[in-house]
């Protein structure tokens, strides 16, 4: 189905040869990189369009824009891309209809007003008015409803709708007004590379070069990036909307509505209404390549898959039972697997940046998007923490087309489903596994994922169904999560934790470059084990590893499970200094067996000749060991507070290893655990994790980490860090426990000191040691407080819109002395 198109009001331009920064792609996105690109001073800015300004999905959007998301940092785009649009016709002499009509989510089961009023809690902390009110509040903003089945519902005043073609264009008149070129019918058909850099784009109409490229091309983004062998997964699906005939009593300016359990969305059109929907599962639109001339096209009208939206639609609002619909929209957008947007610097090609897959969220989200992305080509980086949207959180697994192409069916849903603690993803599953997966599956292993790898989250009993349940209070796996916790600290437990990254880093460089880029100091005996993190200049954290020395010039490299891409990425580019050094990458050639527990020495003495005692193998070494029938690096080290070895072990022989552990392990009380058991653990003992309570804004200082700081050499950060030693403390992450030992914290749960909002919880468990929830929060200090007392409470946590009162903690609730750590 063809679309009409407006004239454009770009002039014909004819390409230029080259420019110091080339965008592709004239939507939304694009546009606004323009946008911020020119109105920080970068004019020589070409952004080149296939087809006209606005193609693609931008001018079939839906048009709303929400200005509160999950986290502070998609909150403050969010909130950008508001500001923007209520200012850019001034700046551009071009309309975009911006409306501030405010929009109402509705609730009708108890746990969705619990949401509600996580969500309503949390967005006061994030700067943006939302308040719980009644269903008869939400029937007076929006008449036309059915509140008869409502418990109750959020409103938020200061959100707002666009007209979504006019968006880009006002954009990119803007940019253009600044000088920045806008060529349309400009096609890109390669990029153009030498060596691991982008040098310019080979387009239809001839070639130009370019210091910096930026795709945002939508759902044409990936085969352009995959051709020069850039993964970009993202993938497109379809999206459905109706618009009713006039219908009496509607108007332009109801407010935006939403209604996630029935997984429907409203608005007024005019004297018409909006409806579409974020049903649970959708399809992706099966095409091989995105067709060159799709850009104001839409797909064939799906009556059938969306009879169940018309249905609720037509439930919430009466006036829709016999109404007619004067138009249909399915329109395809791009996805990716996780439902957050891609953003930054690609690791495969230096000065090749992204701005695509914005998951039905892209009029709401790109136009602050575009700022952050100009800040990271003209600065270097963001001022925000955008892991979450980082392309760094993708590596190759993640771009397969039958794998996206399942995955996305379930993404877009994800808008309206609820937002359970812990929610696993039900598509996709299975593409990375642990050389122990099908032993431990029949062993009640109920697995989650991470960055693809497939990770025991607990384990089942026997007799009980290997599955989890979602709850915002106590889940029914509470028993199986605290057998396996107190195992651990009681006896003996056996995680898998094959997903760590592994690299090796060898060369006559590797300890220069690894100094250069880590706090901790590197130059230790082989066979010591290092814990330190990468920084930034501003000193906060890039990433935080454990590094083991194997020889003079060798060192195996291990971090997170989400890290591989964003560490190997950072090691290499800070590496211009030291060319000579090999980094390697291989986790997938190591599984990894942590051992845990007071009785761990007995049972791993029981299959080895290792001499294991305090004084022959001390905490913070490690050693090359025989492990039943096979050898295993074994690094005395551990993430959970307890005596213990990860064993790192070659991935073909993890099976006989795994074997000969439970064996020898029986008779001690050693039993399988999870992920779940390991976060509990490690909040009790104060370990931090990075992408939690450490990011790139977040110092060692702050983060209570400075003994792993070696002050005395100099390294990336250093500077930045010694200024802010040299000032007091103003912020310090604690440790929070509940009084109230049946409340459950996850995360994500605002906290309050002496009545007023100083934070919220990072991560959060159930610490079944000290018999209540813990969690991690950033909390402010006050610069008079005792040094004795810090942290003056009364502390409290917004739980679920009940105030529970807390305690702070800036020492280890567990074993605060390292007693069961070191133990002899």
């Amino acid at each position: 189905m063809n679309a009409p198109v407006d004239p454009s009001p770009f002039p014909k331009t004819p390409l230029p040869p080259a420019a110091k920064i080339v965008i592709l792609g004239g939507g939304v996105a694009g546009a606004s990189a323009a946008y911020h690109l020119a109105l920080r001073g970068c004019t020589d800015v070409v952004l080149l369009e296939q087809s006209r300004v606005g193609g693609g999905t931008s001018w079939h959007a839906a048009g709303m824009v929400g200005r509160l998301r999950t986290t502070t940092s998609m909150t403050r785009i969010n909130q950008a891309s508001a500001d923007l649009y209520a200012r850019i016709h001034r700046e551009s002499g071009h309309d975009v209809g911006w409306k501030q009509v405010g929009s109402v989510i509705v609730a009708k089961s108890k746990d969705r007003m619990i949401q509600l009023q996580r969500t309503c809690a949390m967005a006061e902390l994030m700067g943006v008015e939302a308040t719980m009110i009644s269903a008869q509040e939400a029937r007076e903003r929006w008449p036309l409803i059915r509140i008869d089945d409502l418990l109750g519902a959020a409103w938020l005043p200061h959100d707002g709708k666009v007209i979504p073609k006019e968006v880009p264009v006002a954009l990119a008149k803007a940019a253009a007004r600044m000088g920045a070129k806008i060529i349309e019918g400009a096609r890109a058909i390669a990029l153009v590379t030498r060596k691991d850099t982008v040098i310019g784009v080979e387009t239809n109409q001839g070639l130009i070069h370019a210091e910096r490229v930026v795709i945002a091309g939508g759902m044409w983004s990936r085969d352009l990036a995959l051709r020069s062998g850039v993964n970009l997964p993202l993938y497109p699906v379809e999206h459905h909307y109706v618009v009713s005939e006039p219908i009496e009593g509607a108007f332009d300016e109801l407010p935006l509505g939403r209604d996630p359990d029935l997984c429907i969305y409203f608005r007024g059109e005019g004297q018409s209404v909006m409806l579409g929907a974020f049903q649970k599962f959708t399809k992706p639109w099966m095409v091989d390549r995105i067709p060159d001339d799709f850009s104001f096209k839409l797909l064939e009208p799906d009556w059938e898959k969306f009879d169940e939206p018309l249905k609720h639609g037509a439930w919430r609002i009466p006036a829709l039972e016999k109404s007619r619909y004067a138009r249909f929209v399915n329109g395809p957008e791009s996805f990716t697997p996780d439902n957050q947007f891609l953003i930054g610097e690609t690791p495969e090609l230096k000065n090749l940046f992204v701005c695509a897959g914005f998951n039905s969220a892209g009029i709401a989200t790109a136009g602050g998007a575009g700022n952050y992305l100009a800040e990271w080509i003209l600065d270097g980086e963001p001022s925000i923490d955008l892991w979450s949207v980082d392309i760094r959180r993708f590596g190759p697994w993640a771009n397969n087309r039958s794998f996206l192409r399942t995955r996305v069916t379930e993404t877009l849903g994800l808008h309206y489903q609820m937002a359970w603690p812990n929610r696993e993803f039900e598509t996709g599953r299975g593409v990375r596994r642990s050389a122990l997966h099908s032993i431990l599956a029949g062993q009640g292993a109920v697995f989650g994922v991470k960055a693809g790898w497939e990770r025991p989250n607990v384990f089942a009993p026997p007799g009980e169904k290997a599955e989890l349940d979602y709850t915002f209070g106590r889940p029914h796996w509470f028993p199986w999560h605290a057998a396996e916790h107190l195992a651990a600290r009681q006896s003996a437990a056996l995680f898998d934790q094959s997903g760590f990254s592994k690299f090796h880093c060898s060369g006559q460089d590797a300890l220069p470059l690894l100094e250069h880029l880590c706090g901790n100091k590197i130059d230790v005996p082989p066979g010591r084990i290092v814990y330190t993190g990468m920084f930034n200049q501003h000193g906060g954290f890039e990433s935080d590893l454990t590094l083991f020395r194997e020889s003079e010039s060798s060192f195996y490299l291990i971090s997170g499970t989400s890290q591989a891409v964003r560490d190997a990425h950072w090691i290499r580019k800070n590496a211009l200094a030291y060319p000579n050094f090999k980094l390697s990458n291989v986790t997938n050639a190591f599984g990894v067996l942590g051992l845990m527990g007071p009785h761990s020495r007995k049972i791993l003495s029981a299959v080895t000749n290792a001499e294991l005692d305090h004084e022959s193998f001390p905490f913070g070494t490690g050693k090359l060991i025989d492990l039943g029938h096979v050898s295993a690096l074994a690094l005395r080290i551990t993430y959970v507070g307890e005596l213990g070895w990860e064993l790192h072990v070659p991935v073909e022989q993890m099976a006989s290893a795994y074997e000969a552990l439970m064996v020898a392990g029986a008779p001690w009380g050693l039993r399988n655990a999870g992920h779940y058991a390991i976060n509990s653990l490690r909040l009790e003992k104060g370990f931090r994790a990075w992408g939690a309570e450490l990011s790139p804004w977040d110092t060692p200082i702050e983060a209570g980490l400075q003994f792993a700081i070696d002050w005395n050499k100099p390294f990336l950060g250093r500077v930045a860090l010694l200024q802010k030693r040299s000032l007091p403390r103003t912020k310090a992450l604690v440790l929070l426990t509940l009084k109230d030992p049946e409340a459950m914290l996850w995360g994500s749960e605002p906290v309050l000191c002496q009545g007023k909002p100083v934070g919220y919880t990072l991560s959060g468990a159930y610490g079944h040691t000290v018999g209540r929830s813990v969690a991690t929060a950033y909390v402010p200090l006050h610069p008079s407080a005792h040094p004795q007392d810090p942290l003056p409470g009364p502390y409290a946590i917004n739980l679920n819109g009940e105030m529970k009162e807390a305690e702070a903690h800036l020492k280890p609730l567990y074993d605060p002395k390292r007693e069961r750590v070191t133990a002899q």
